[in-house]
């Protein structure tokens, strides 16, 4: 009974440590699509900025 017990404890850390990894994976993703999506904006931004200025000429 205890080895099984040992079996079971050993399978929930892993569970758990994997579980953790992927949360850790899937906030590592959604901060970077974020940071991308924020560094896209600002490149339409200035690109505008600069056409704008180009039209005025």
């Amino acid at each position: 009974m205890v080895f099984g017990k040992r079996i079971t404890d050993v399978g929930y850390r892993v569970f758990s440590g994997t579980m953790m990894l992927l949360t850790v994976y899937g906030g590592y993703l959604c901060t970077m699509r974020g940071y991308r999506y924020y560094q896209r904006q600002k490149l339409l931004r200035e690109a505008a900025e600069n056409q704008s200025e180009i039209l005025k000429d």
